[in-house]
């Protein structure tokens, strides 16, 4: 190997959203600044308080996951499966390519919820049946594993396999762990988050953050940055993206969509989110130093956005803390008010969004939001045309993780 270090490169995007079931349908609706909250409709959840939510209802599993995978799988994972197939279709690498190399080839995940949806029947079963009644694959389909799991079975990927456990901020870590794992000398990492947070039992443990919003309206339950901010409403579905070194990408004429320039990650304790502030600036000054990129060749920030006052406060002042009065000038935005915050898979569909950004001079807007009261250049209304070649993606969970990563735009950056 030579002296240069490898760089990571993002060559497939796969996306299963509330906004949309392909990369393209997701842009499209993310660009427009297209809301898809909605009322809840899954049977057995209209008793409960948490009405309003991200679904997404555009999605056949039987049309895109074989039969002996559904069985013993979880709707989360699902989601999974068919991101990575759309991902590795994108990035222009079909069986036969990593057929020839399995070894070479590894996945990373992360989730929160895990498989809600698949645990709810089996218990439901095991209540009214009898334990005869319980499937042998309830024991792995509720696992936060799951999806590393049944995709690199599936797909006969045999390279390092991992899975991040860092609550909503693990959707970001895993790609970092697949970026570094790429520099260490992997040739390909599939690597992000799925959720499917919106079964009954699932919905019903998510009652207990104090962060969730029960705002009936869709307008109005999910409005970060503003003085009506109430709490953040959940969704399901998520991305995948395949990550491989920049040069090998090259050599086979794959496109590189981004490359991710630097990482780095803190910890602050469980809703402590005065303690945030730090706690994100932190983050943010070590991507930035990884990424050796200054605070003004910012060109956009992807926020976390949680959606209360006092998350969204010290956001605020974690950006300008972290990037000085360059803070106070980027453009931000957020728009997984749009589609809700699907926990681990939220900075995942924020890194899809900034790549399409990257690519499209284009800033999403920011749903619901129009009357921001932070001291942030936060975009709303309709997109906003700009030259962007450096993307900041920020992360936070109600468990005390921050996360931020620094992204570059592929196209004219292999210098």
């Amino acid at each position: 190997m030579s002296g240069h270090p490898r760089r990571a490169a993002i060559t497939g995007i796969g996306v299963i959203a509330p906004n949309g079931t392909s990369t393209d349908t997701f842009w499209k609706s993310t660009k427009e600044g297209i809301s898809v909250l909605d009322r809840i409709t899954r049977a057995g959840c209209g008793h409960l308080p948490l009405r309003v939510a991200g679904e997404v209802r555009d999605f056949d599993p039987p049309a895109l996951v074989e039969e002996r995978y559904l069985v013993q799988t979880d709707r989360f994972t699902h989601f999974a499966m068919a991101a990575a197939d759309q991902a590795l279709d994108d990035a222009g690498l079909g069986r036969s390519d990593t057929d020839a190399a399995p070894f070479s080839v590894g996945v990373v995940t992360a989730a929160g919820s895990g498989g809600g949806e698949f645990g709810q029947r089996e218990l439901q079963q095991l209540w009214d049946k009898g334990s005869r009644f319980v499937g042998p694959y309830q024991s792995i389909a509720w696992f936060y594993a799951a999806s590393t799991g049944q995709i690199s079975i599936r797909r006969g990927f045999k390279g390092p396999c991992g899975v991040v456990a860092a609550d909503e901020a693990g959707g970001l870590d895993a790609v970092a762990h697949a970026a570094r794992a790429v520099r260490r000398g992997t040739d390909v990492l599939v690597a992000g988050a799925t959720e499917a947070p919106l079964a009954p039992y699932s919905m019903v443990c998510q009652l207990g953050y104090e962060e969730l919003s029960t705002v009936e309206d869709p307008d109005r339950a999910y409005r970060p940055f503003t003085a009506a901010a109430c709490g953040f409403v959940p969704a399901e579905g998520g991305a995948m993206l395949v990550v491989e070194s920049e040069a090998a990408a090259r050599d086979r004429g794959a496109t590189v969509r981004a490359t991710v320039a630097g990482h780095a990650a803190t910890f602050t304790g469980a809703s402590r989110w005065e303690q945030s502030r730090q706690g994100l600036a932190q983050a943010v000054l070590g991507a930035l130093a990884e990424a050796d990129c200054a605070p003004e060749d910012i060109d956009v920030v992807f926020a976390d956005a949680l959606g209360t006052p006092e998350a969204d406060r010290a956001e605020a002042l974690a950006i300008a803390d972290a990037l000085g009065t360059h803070g106070r000038r980027v453009p931000v935005t957020a728009p997984k008010t749009g589609t809700g915050r699907s926990y681990a898979a939220a900075p995942v569909l924020d890194l899809a969004a900034a790549v399409l950004a990257l690519e499209h001079g284009l800033i999403p807007p920011t749903p619901h939001v129009f009357d921001a009261c932070h001291d942030l250049d936060l975009v709303t209304s309709r997109a906003r045309a700009a030259e962007l070649r450096t993307a900041l993606v920020l992360s936070r969970g109600l468990m005390g993780s921050n996360s931020a990563l620094v992204l570059r735009r592929g196209a004219g950056d292999a210098s």
